[in-house]
Order: C-alpha cells, then structure tokens, then sequence
C-alpha cells in the first residue's frame, strides 16, 4: 500500500505501543497503559472490521467454572492453582462491572446451572459427592458455598432430576460490553485501525519493526493480545479452538432465565430475553475445530438443534435465526500466558474460554508488564 506523507506521519509515526487485537484483553491492555503512561501514543491493529476472536462473538457468560469443569482441572492443577484460577475470573468480573458499569453491559445475576443427562449419572454422583470439597476449596473466593443442588424447574428433559447451581453466575451483552469498552477507549485517544492483520516482527536494539498486510512501521513496545490466533505470530501452548452458536427467534412466554453448562462446560445456553442462545460441541471434532477458520459444520449444528429440541425445549416449537463461530486460545494448561517474551515484545494469551471473566483483569496485567 503506497502511504503518503501525512498517513504515515499522523498514524504510524512515534508509536510507543503497538497492541494487536482490539478484543477484550487488547482494548483493556490500552485503557491501563493509558493510565499509567498519558501522553504516550498507543495504536491497535485489528485484523476485522469488528474485533475479531471471541471477544464480541462469545456467550455472554461472566461465569468461574461449572463443578465438573473444576473437578476436571483438578486432575491437571493443583488446588491452589484451581483456586487462583476462580479467584482471577472472580476478580476479572468485578473489574469488567467497575470499569464499563452493570447497566452498560447488561449485567444480570439470574444464576448458573449445570444440567446433568441420563447418561452421565457417574459424573453426576461424582460431582454431588464433592460438592462440600469443592465449596471449601472456594470458600476464599466466594465466601459462601459456591454450589449446590437445584431442583429441575425448568422442566428440561431427559436429565438427572437435580442440576447443580452457583448463585454468584451472571450473564451479560457482549455487543455493548465491547461497543461501551471501545468507546471508552478512543475517548482517551488510543487510534484503532482495522482490516490490518500483523504478518510478521522483528524485534530491534530499540524499537520493532511490524510488518502488515498493507504496510510497515516501527513501535517502541509490541503487545500481542490475539489469544486464539497468537500462534500466528508466537511459539507458545496456544492453540484456536472454533466455538459454533445458535440463537433462536423470540419466543412466546419463554420461562427459562440464567446461564446453564452440559457435558462439562463443553455445551452451554442461556436465555437472551425470550431466545435462546445455544452453543459449543467441539468435543464431537477436537480437531476439525482447532482452526482459525470461522464457520458451522453440520455435524455440530444438527447436535445442537437436537439438543434443542429435545432437551432444552421439548414442548415448545422455536425455529433459529441465526448461527456464527468464534475462535478461543486453548492450551494444556488453563492459567493465561502473560509474559514478556524479549525487551520489547510481550504478550497476553489463552484465556481458555474465559474472556469476559479473565479479559479485563488479564490485559490490566499485560500492561503492568510494560
């Protein structure tokens, strides 16, 4: 791309902080540097016209882990890493509600839920046998019992007859938390350009130098925040993980309200007013969804309508109006990567599925590395 003058010299000239990706952990990482340095010159390159990733494509779920999803982590991490793990989404929400404001996001505490089919009566027994382990293991964070058994009064089908509930989830609109974010954002004077996707670095004595798909430049620091697409750029656990959605049309005299998890957090639906927002299924093909490839596939679509149809709403006829994916960053290990890589690059990676629990407060640390 031929750039005059004046572009270069207005937009891509003295930069002290490149940051790519404009999505939660990116736009949070520029408020904080903001903050702390202000007169710096902060620029975002965002690879869509809309942040891309998940950030403005996910659930809308501010949830900390369903108790099968923490029993699971505890084969992998020892308990006080599980506990740091809940106490850093915790806190994350809490950062996300005072930085943006409940009303601005739509915060809603109705609860979260996790539904238990026929077929998983062990992980059921196994998760209600550990229930009072798992609420002292939290009882830090929460100060209370984090979980405990619910009755089946959304009248699901083909389940145990309990789920089991965290009063302390909550449910939020990604659209206007990401809209309020990025507003907040270019108030301060932080420039956002998109349709830039970064293709390569190199880092220098000083500085380093970015090469795009349109142009080149140099900037004092560089900050990858791209979560489920930083293999691109970096060599670290990461990798994407495809999140495919459905949401139905309204429907009437809809009774169902709060957050719920199925299949140890691999599948999960919410009410947004009177739809239904259904998602996940990339256990059915861990590897046809490790891609950066945003998309639905039939075979995770179908399971999701059957589901559905069957589970969620058995007596009530929906159709659905629309269906999108997102891209995570999934690792082997849960904790996020935040870390400096050399002088001047750094980077703040793999939330695991867990953005608007741990974004806010995991791009606060990545500019408290700088």
């Amino acid at each position: 791309m031929n750039l005059s003058y004046w572009e270069y010299n207005t937009w891509l000239s003295n930069i002290d902080f490149t940051i790519v990706g404009s999505g939660i952990v990116g736009l949070n990482c520029a408020l904080y540097l903001k903050e702390k340095y202000p007169k710096a010159k902060i620029l975002i390159l965002e690879k869509g016209v809309l942040p891309q990733g998940a950030s403005t494509k996910n659930a809308g779920f501010a949830c900390f882990g369903s108790i099968s999803e923490i029993l699971a982590d505890l084969k992998t991490h020892s308990e006080e890493q599980v506990l740091q793990l809940v106490q850093k989404r915790w806190d994350g929400v809490q950062l996300l509600r005072k930085n943006l404001g409940d009303k601005n996001i739509d915060f809603q505490n109705h609860g979260g839920h996790e539904v238990f089919t026929q077929q998983e009566e062990v992980l059921f027994e196994n998760c209600i046998k550990n229930l009072e382990l798992i609420n002292q293991l939290l009882s830090p964070v929460f100060k209370g019992d984090s979980f405990k058994k619910h009755t089946n009064t959304f009248n699901f089908k083909g389940i145990q007859d309990h789920y089991i509930t965290s009063d302390f989830e909550s449910q939020i609109d990604t659209g206007k938390m990401m809209d309020t974010l990025l507003k907040k954002v270019q108030k301060k004077g932080v420039r956002i350009l998109n349709a830039i996707t970064v293709e390569s670095f190199v880092e220098n004595v000083e500085s380093v130098q970015v090469k795009t798909n349109l142009f080149e430049f140099t900037t004092k620091k560089f900050l990858i925040a791209t979560n489920g697409f930083a293999s691109t750029l970096i060599n670290e656990d990461i990798k994407p993980a495809r999140a495919q959605v459905l949401i139905t049309k309204p429907i009437q005299n809809l009774h169902i309200k709060g957050t719920f998890h199925v299949d140890e957090g691999y599948y999960y639906f919410r009410n947004i007013g009177n739809r239904i927002l259904f998602g996940g299924g990339r256990n059915l093909d861990f590897k046809g969804e490790e891609t950066m490839t945003f998309g639905e596939t039939s075979l995770i679509q179908l399971q999701l309508e059957s589901m559905l149809k069957d589970m969620i709403l058995p007596e009530t006829p929906f159709e659905i109006e629309q269906r999108w994916s997102g891209i995570m960053g999934m690792g082997v290990q849960k904790r996020p990567i935040i870390q400096q890589l050399s002088n001047h690059t750094f980077c703040g990676i793999r939330l695991g599925g867990m953005g608007i629990a741990i974004g806010s407060i995991v791009g606060k640390e990545l500019a408290e590395l700088v």
